[in-house]
This record gives structure tokens, sequence and C-alpha cells, in this order.
């Protein structure tokens, strides 16, 4: 087994969905789990009791809990509800990492600020999936590290699907090493309609206003051609982008293993509304189409990897961007989960 440190009083916990991986002879739990509380007692623990606990025992294990999240991908923070109990606590919990916040700019995805770092997830409908991706892997920067809060878990659904990127990237380049040469060679591109303000019926309805952060057509387009797109204004103060070429795979710079980081299953499956087609939304940085089979094969693999936990209200999951992709299950009744995003 991947080995622990000492996070006293904290502890390594479990969930029924967990799943171990051999990664290079080592037994990698995904995601790891810890839990507040006394291995002997198996009970809560006084020094985790409020906020500022947290926040100190955080502080105190910025660099053990920041390996962790590399070597597992993800790790979850459960039972820390309360003290974990707000958005304004939420916060403080991200903030006591010692990263630096990334600014949301080029995301597609409709979100609202709730309090300083912390906005709402993904706004879109209950009844829509958001395929897995790696957090703006559309644009050329992208955050280092996401936070996840359970505010209100859904009775049914909502789960955030998680995967190993590395294990994807593999698993993919053995059944199908043409297409992922292909893909290493020529990189991709992305294309979306933007509508002028965000459209919440839409998982890729975030307005241009919002998404480049303006007010203004001129705004826009400078901040667009400063990312590196090309633009194009439609009839209805739609923009449409066309990314530059973006690498498919990558490198992570800490490790020297290869990610499947890349966005092309969401964007083929998921970017579909009233001003989109998935069909269209990505293509080869040639201009050339993708493999529709093997993006759905790709998608198949993925699924198989993944592990899928029932969130619960306090939960804090902390996903290392590099490492791992994300997705968002369907679902029913209220579901409230905040994000922040770190480099």
């Amino acid at each position: 087994m991947s080995a622990v440190p000492d996070l006293s009083p904290a502890r390594v916990g479990h969930i029924a969905p967990q799943k171990h991986f051999d990664i290079e002879g080592t037994t990698v739990s995904f995601p790891l789990v810890l839990v507040p509380g006394n291995p002997e007692t198996n009970t809560p623990t006084a020094g985790l009791a409020t906020t500022e606990a947290v926040a100190a025992w955080i502080t105190q294990n910025q660099k053990q809990l920041a390996d962790l999240a590399k070597t597992h991908g993800a790790v979850l923070l459960r039972g820390f509800c309360p003290p974990v109990s707000t958005a304004a606590d939420f916060d403080v919990v991200c903030k006591s990492f010692g990263l630096a916040e990334f600014p949301y700019i080029g995301g597609a995805a409709p979100r609202t600020v709730v309090h300083g770092s912390v906005f709402t997830a993904n706004e879109s409908p209950a009844d829509q999936l958001i395929p897995f991706h790696h957090e703006m892997a559309q644009s050329k920067s992208h955050p280092g590290v996401l936070f996840f809060y359970c505010m209100k878990a859904p009775p049914e659904g909502g789960e955030t699907p998680i995967v190993l990127s590395n294990l994807v990237y593999e698993r993919i380049r053995t059944k199908f090493p043409n297409f992922v040469s292909e893909l290493e060679q020529k990189g991709v591109r992305y294309v979306r309609v933007l509508p002028e303000v965000d459209d919440p019926s839409s998982a890729i309805g975030r307005g241009w206003k919002s998404t480049f952060a303006v007010g203004t057509k001129e705004d826009a387009e400078r901040v667009g051609r400063e990312m590196g797109m090309e633009l194009e204004w439609l009839e209805g103060n739609l923009l449409k982008t066309t990314t530059a070429v973006i690498p498919a795979t990558k490198k992570d710079p800490r490790t020297g293993k290869t990610s499947w980081f890349n966005s092309i299953v969401a964007a083929f499956t998921g970017w579909k509304d009233t001003r989109n087609d998935p069909h269209k939304a990505v293509v080869f940085g040639d201009g050339s189409p993708l493999d529709a089979d093997v993006l759905r094969r790709c998608q198949e693999i993925m699924n198989e990897l993944a592990v899928a936990f029932e969130w619960k209200r306090g939960d804090v999951l902390v996903v290392d961007n590099w490492v791992t992709l994300h997705s968002r299950n369907s679902f029913k009744g209220e579901r409230v989960i905040y994000a922040s995003l770190w480099k």
C-alpha cells in the first residue's frame, strides 16, 4: 500500500466504491479517504472540532496533503461537518492549502460566486450528465488543484465520478495506438458558440461576457485573441470561438507521467445545446475529424476505471487536476456542490 504519513488527529478512512490500483508496484487507494477520528476508539476527535482547528491542521500538513493528492489523484475529507458547514468555512479550508487562486476565465460552465474563492459547480440542468474532463483542458492554462464541497447531497444521483488520467491514457494507447499517436502529433482544437450572457439550461452555457470577464465585444475580441482563439461573431450576438491547437496529452512536470489531458470525449458527447453541435466541437489540430467510434470506446474505458461515490453533507474532495479527470452524473432533487480552483 502507498504509505500515508501521520496526519493526526485525522486518520485514513474507507468508502465502499473506493478502488485500489497497482501503480509501479505500489497499491494506491483511489480516492484516499481521511476522516477526523481516533484510530483506537473510532470516534471524532476534539482536535478538529472547529473551522480554525481544521484550517490549522491543513496548514500544518500542506506538503503532505499535496503529495497525497498527487499520489492518489484525489483526497476525500469526510466527516468534517461540523465544523466545515458553510461556503465561508469551505473558503477557509481551501485557502489553508497555501495555493494561489486560479481565475476562472475561459471556462465553459455557468457558475455563480458564493463566497470568496467559492462558486457553484456547473449549474446545468439536473438531467444532464457532464462527461469526464480535466478542468479547463480546452484552455491554454488550467488550475492545478480543484476543491469540491457538498453543501446538500441530492436524494438520487449527482455523484462526481473521478478517474486516474494516466491509467486512462495507458489503456487507450494500448487499445488504439494509431489514434493516440495522431492525437499527440496533431493536437486538437475546440469549437464553441457562446451566448452573450450565461445560459443555465446548458452545461456549456457560459456567455462570452462572463467567459472573458468583459462588457463589450471589443474587449471580448481582445481577451479571446490574447488566449490564442479565432473569433467569429454570429447573428444574435453569439460568438464562435476556435481555440489554438492544444495538446491532447500532457506530461505531469512533477512525475513525468502522461495524462489524458483533454476534454475531447466531453466535447464530442456533451457540448450540445441550441447553439452547439457536439460532433463539430472538437477536431484534430489540422481540422480533420476525430473517429467517433474510438471516442465512444474512450468514454467506456473511463467509465470502467472510474470511482463514483455518493456525496455526504460536508464532504470536501481535493482533486489534483494534473492526475485526475472528473465528471458529473445526472440527479434528482436538490444538489448543492461548491467548487474552488487553485494554481
